[in-house]
């Protein structure tokens, strides 16, 4: 008898910015999901993350969905539509790189907690674009909590020349709390992705 195997992902079609991200695409549908894990009242620091996706030849791409997971402040993630509604924190955001005319991904929301001693506050990131048969896994540190980088248990498993892809770069505009986190997806810069 034949053992039948896992067959490959279906790509990602065409149609993935109308199904995926509508209103950013001016589509007359609403988005299950938009680029704001929490709203300007949710407790913590607001910050903008920005950065696009970069293919093996240095090109930015524009026709990318990026999802972004995250803790609270506290370190704890959206349990029930109700504490959503009472908080203002989402938890989990989607975006595409098409809608921006630079094929830049900008998400707003506020500086995750620690989810534990053995943690650095981050966030998960799924990349998906045309072309990829598989989604691809990265994470989100920022550079100003090097003390807890040091603690985190994920970010001690990738090689030390290869952290520094991990690692969100504070932008200086004035009156904000900003970061730049480039994708690459192959290439000398290649972002680390995890096995999920």
């Amino acid at each position: 008898m034949s053992v039948l195997k896992q067959t490959p992902s279906q790509t990602i079609g065409p149609f993935f910015a109308y199904g995926l991200c509508p209103e950013q695409y001016n589509f007359d549908l609403k988005s299950l999901f938009t680029p704001v894990l929490a709203e300007r009242h949710a407790a913590g620091e607001p910050i903008t993350i920005e950065g696009r996706v970069y293919d093996g030849s240095g090109q930015a791409v524009d026709d990318a969905v990026i999802e972004m997971l995250q803790a609270d402040a506290a370190g704890e993630y959206a349990r029930s539509l109700e504490g959503i509604a009472a908080s203002g924190f989402k938890g989990f955001a989607r975006v595409g790189t098409g809608a921006d005319p630079q094929s830049r991904f900008v998400v707003e929301t506020i500086k995750p907690g620690a989810l534990g001693p053995a943690s650095a506050p981050h966030i998960e990131v799924i990349v998906m674009m045309r072309g990829m048969l598989l989604h691809a896994y990265t994470r989100i540190y920022f550079e100003d909590d090097a003390a807890a980088h040091a603690q985190d248990a994920v970010l001690a498993a990738v090689p030390p020349e290869r952290r520094g892809t991990l690692i969100a770069r504070r932008l200086p505009y004035a009156g904000r709390t900003a970061y730049q986190f480039d994708i690459h997806l192959q290439g000398p810069h290649e972002t680390v992705f995890f096995d999920v």
